[in-house]
């Protein structure tokens, strides 16, 4: 017979962690950031169509990092949680503490019992009618769940745009001037390359310097979203999401270079 190896459920819990923290920080960041006009979702992702950003329900968006057939099964049960929820009750019964604390069970479930946790980390944000109203919840592989204040970093080099949101963030400014700083914070991510020195190295450092004016990421790597504080006004439906095209967000940044 066998013998198996005893593992302590303390070392089996941190080999779990482990796991999940070096997959997500595989990925590429995410920002969610609340602002005068509402919340903004900005991603880098390069890919059309594999969304890291998404609808919930009428006021409530999600963003997520990690591996995307996870975090994209994670969203499309929030979806038939919220609707269904919004049928049998009412549609002010769908908010996102809700759908946060299902998905922080389902998490949690499966970090426990599953043979591999989900290597993803979650943001469910609502918007609310003034800014004081906005909810923004974090969820991480283990079911663990925060209440955000102001922004969400996650995944990549969260430290690093973490470090430049607090030095640029500021809850009074319209979409655009929100959009445009995380941007920039994602953009302080990116460093010369290895090897370089010298007068190359500062030629590389100024050309992805954000606070030049030169943006590193374009629009056409980076996905972005809003969810308008008042939609019925400025688009007239309850619908407060809204992604922002490429072509928009290219005239969006190539404005802000040209300030």
């Amino acid at each position: 017979m066998t013998q198996q190896f005893y593992v302590s459920p303390e070392q089996l819990m941190k080999d779990r962690a482990d796991f999940a923290r070096k997959g997500i920080a595989r990925g590429r960041s995410v920002v969610v950031l609340t602002c005068r006009d509402g919340i903004a979702f900005v991603a880098e992702n390069p890919s059309p169509s594999l969304h890291k950003l998404g609808e919930i329900y009428d006021r409530i968006g999600f963003a997520a990092v990690g591996k995307y057939n996870e975090f994209e099964s994670l969203r499309q049960a929030g979806v038939r949680y919220a609707d269904v929820r919004g049928y049998s009750y009412a549609r002010e019964d769908v908010t996102a503490r809700g759908l946060a604390s299902v998905y922080a069970q389902s998490l949690g479930s499966v970090f426990t019992a599953d043979g591999k946790p989900f290597e993803v980390e979650l943001a469910v944000a609502e918007v609310g009618k003034e800014p004081y109203a906005d909810h923004l919840y974090r969820l991480t592989y283990d079911g663990s769940i925060a209440d955000e204040s102001n922004y969400v970093v996650m995944g990549g080099q969260a430290e690093v745009v973490n470090d430049s949101l607090a030095r640029t963030w500021s809850p009074d400014t319209t979409f655009h001037e929100a959009i445009r700083v995380a941007v920039r914070a994602l953009s302080a991510t990116r460093q010369p390359p290895e090897g370089t020195s010298g007068q190359a190295a500062e030629a590389v450092q100024a050309a992805q310097d954000p606070a030049q004016g030169t943006e590193v990421l374009g629009a056409g790597l980076l996905e972005v979203a809003v969810l308008d504080r008042d939609p019925l006004s400025t688009r007239g439906t309850v619908r407060a999401f809204r992604r922002i095209g490429t072509v928009e967000l290219d005239r969006l940044l190539s404005s802000a270079e040209g300030d």
